[in-house]
């Protein structure tokens, strides 16, 4: 770690302590050439996957656009708030988990699916509307056989 103060790379470690919630470690370090202390903080950096969409083309993954899938297939349902971020979060802890560096989008939509059947049958119906680009009454009876 290089001193902030005479910029030298030579520090050492004086005290390391975890923080309270366990997720980050503070250590104070002293500069072997100006001798000053300074507090240094490590955080572990989760980085979610890329998203392929069906064109080809990549995106970050964006938790709000999650968030609002979720809220256009919810909308006017009567779903509690907080089923709805526990689905979100698991959602995208699920992402996370899988360690991929890149994931289909469609992967993502299917784990969507998966909570809103859970959630509430209609939200389902919604968004496997949009999702599986329904073009016809058949393709609804199919997803409402499947649902009940």
């Amino acid at each position: 770690m290089r001193c902030p103060f005479c910029k030298h790379d030579d520090t050492q470690v004086v005290d390391s302590r975890v923080s309270e919630l366990g997720d980050s470690i503070r250590r104070r370090r002293r500069c072997a050439a100006c001798d000053k202390r300074f507090t240094t903080y490590e955080f572990v950096e989760l980085r979610m996957p890329q998203l392929i969409k069906s064109n080809g083309s990549r995106e970050e993954f964006d938790e709000a656009k999650l968030r609002t899938g979720f809220a256009r297939a919810l909308h006017r349902r009567p779903v509690p708030t907080n089923l709805v971020e526990d689905s979100i979060s698991r959602v995208t802890q699920t992402v996370l988990s899988l360690g991929e560096r890149e994931i289909e989008s469609r992967r993502i939509g299917e784990l969507v699916m998966s909570e809103l059947r859970k959630l509430d049958k209609v939200a389902y119906i919604r968004f496997a509307s949009v999702y599986r680009d329904f073009q016809d009454a058949d393709d609804f009876r199919d997803v409402l056989r499947e649902v009940q």
